[in-house]
């Protein structure tokens, strides 16, 4: 079965795997869904991810989730930039989500990071999702 939005599924994964309360969930690899897991690792969203092959050669992350008081730290994930609509933002028009307390993660010249980190280094880009 092909996906249609990598990221997307990604996501869904983990929101789903967070409200079975399940530890790991697994998703397919790609260079796109690391540098996302590298931004919510760095903002504590996620314990850890790690990539290993599967048993058809493939490369698969596996997600180890994070818990506090038997809640998920995420709360609130969701797809901004679609492949059917893509959105884009210059550095003046940044969303700041729940008025800052949650991340955005977007995707720039100089590589994916966080609205905060766009902000310090004056760069725009396509907006790819939104957490708290």
């Amino acid at each position: 079965m092909a996906i249609i939005d990598p990221l997307g599924d990604m996501l869904a994964r983990i929101k789903n795997g967070q409200q079975a309360k399940l530890d790991k969930v697994i998703s397919p690899s790609s260079k796109l869904r690391l540098s996302v897991l590298n931004v919510l690792k760095e903002q504590g969203y996620i314990k850890d991810y790690s990539v290993s092959k599967n048993s058809k050669g493939f490369d698969e992350i596996e997600i180890t989730l994070k818990y506090f008081d038997n809640q998920g730290v995420i709360k609130e994930m969701i797809r901004v930039s679609k492949p059917s609509r893509r959105v884009y933002s210059k550095i003046k028009d940044l969303p700041k989500f729940y008025n800052g307390l949650g991340i955005a993660i977007v995707s720039t010249p100089k590589g994916v990071m966080t609205d905060h980190d766009a902000r310090k280094q004056h760069l725009g880009g396509e907006i790819l999702a939104k957490v708290f």
